[in-house]
């Protein structure tokens, strides 16, 4: 009962943290550190990639229009509106698609209880957040040297405690794009990205299946639920430029970690 308890946690925060600005990374490592979990990080890779699917899932779901009109666009196998975003978003997968295959082993030592290095990446999303909340309003549109600035900073939001979303958004809306298309290229930038890893820790079997399929569908589930939920939330929040409460929360759960950790020492 214990583990799907914990397997219900995990995606409940996998599912908000995925899309709100908080670093859903840094939430799973904070998570297992407070279940004291004590497995190596490939040990926990299948329950992560599980949940890291039903994301992909929601995001596909709250963007089906988006999604079925860009595929239309590609199958008429001609420049258009949707081949050109899909192209974009191609483009914006490089930087973080180069770093995952060329520091893989690296990445994985991060996400084995770094909690200090969790905290100050948290601070590092905050004032991402606090800066983009000051950027002017603009209509602008993800043009192509925009698309490789929105990669880098996924590319950098692999690091547990910097979130993907607060990094692309913030990124764009410092780029001067429009909020919304902020939101819609970030949030569909990641489900090729996420596919594409999961598609290679299965074909490398760099996971061993330590958590039971109930448990893993109860993750699913509960990750893919509240999913739906934050990601139709964060559009809201993003447009009306209310992202610096996410920035109060990150500095605060920093500092609770920060102490926690030196008096623990």
């Amino acid at each position: 009962m214990a583990d799907i308890l914990r397997a219900l946690v995990l995606g409940i925060v996998q599912g908000l943290t995925e899309f709100l600005p908080v670093s859903s990374s840094g939430h799973l490592e904070l998570t297992k550190w407070l279940f004291n979990d004590t497995s190596l990080a490939q040990d926990s890779m299948l329950m992560t990639v599980t949940l890291h699917a039903a994301t992909a899932l929601a995001t596909i779901v709250v963007f089906r229009r988006d999604v079925a009109e860009i595929l239309a666009d590609l199958f008429k196998f001609g420049w258009n509106g949707g081949t050109k975003f899909a192209l974009l978003i191609i483009v914006s997968m490089v930087p973080a698609a180069i770093v995952g295959v060329m520091f893989d082993a690296v990445l994985t030592t991060l996400f084995d209880r770094q909690i200090v290095l969790v905290a100050l990446m948290l601070v590092v999303t905050g004032l991402l957040l606090f800066l983009a909340d000051r950027a002017k309003r603009t209509e602008k549109s993800v043009d192509w040297k925009d698309a490789v600035l929105i990669g880098i900073a996924q590319a950098i939001a692999i690091l547990p405690g910097i979130s993907r979303s607060g990094a692309t958004i913030s990124t764009s809306v410092l780029l001067g794009i429009d909020r919304e298309k902020s939101a819609r290229f970030s949030f569909l930038m990641v489900v090729p990205l996420i596919l594409g890893k999961m598609a290679k820790d299965v074909l490398d079997g760099d996971f061993t299946a330590t958590s039971s399929a109930v448990e893993l569908s109860v993750g699913f589930v509960a990750a893919f639920l509240t999913g739906i939920a934050a990601c139709v939330w964060m559009i809201k929040l993003v447009k009306k430029a209310e992202l610096k409460y996410f920035a109060y929360y990150c500095f605060t759960v920093a500092l609770i970690v920060l102490v926690i950790k030196s008096l623990a020492a």
